[in-house]
């Protein structure tokens, strides 16, 4: 399997979102320990690159500031065509798995809470998509980036294929 490129999160024009924040409560000997974990989806819309990266911490902020840390060590480049998806893909992960489709323009994105905070970061303006399974964050967004990554323009498809690109 061939590495991907390192993508440099400084020369970006980052933009984060908070999906998720759950209060974790641990109950030890002396009390109870409550700390909080944040999800976070970071990307350029511009560029269409997007990643995600979770957080936990004593409090909300901190949470979420190691929740963009994290986010920006796993930055993926998303495979678009203008404002929407090459083709229909589905990914998953765990008891999780999401549906993208293309959609038309005009049409927005359909799409819950969580895959619409994926979406609108990887820079993706019509889409339509279904969660299907689980509606637990983490395993959703893992199965929004599995999907997300699945993705193929027509070049690389050409070049598997041993065609030229007009050949399609």
């Amino acid at each position: 399997m061939a590495m991907k490129p390192k993508l440099d999160a400084n020369r970006l024009n980052l933009k984060d979102e908070v999906v998720s924040i759950n209060r974790v409560t641990k109950v030890v000997k002396g009390g109870k320990n409550m700390s909080f974990a944040a999800l976070v989806v970071v990307g350029d819309p511009g560029e269409g690159i997007v990643g995600y990266g979770s957080g936990k911490a004593k409090e909300v902020p901190q949470a979420i500031r190691k929740g963009i840390e994290a986010a920006k060590k796993n930055l993926h480049k998303v495979n678009l065509t203008e404002t929407t998806i090459p083709h229909q893909v589905l990914g998953h992960f765990g008891a999780g798995s999401v549906m993208l489709k293309p959609a038309p323009e005009g049409t927005g994105i359909i799409a819950g809470k969580t895959v619409r905070a994926v979406m609108t970061s990887a820079g993706v303006q019509n889409v339509l998509t279904k969660s299907l399974g689980s509606a637990n964050p983490h395993n959703v967004i893992k199965a929004t980036f599995d999907a997300l990554i699945q993705l193929r323009n027509k070049a690389e498809v050409a070049a598997l294929r041993g065609k030229s690109v007009d050949e399609l």
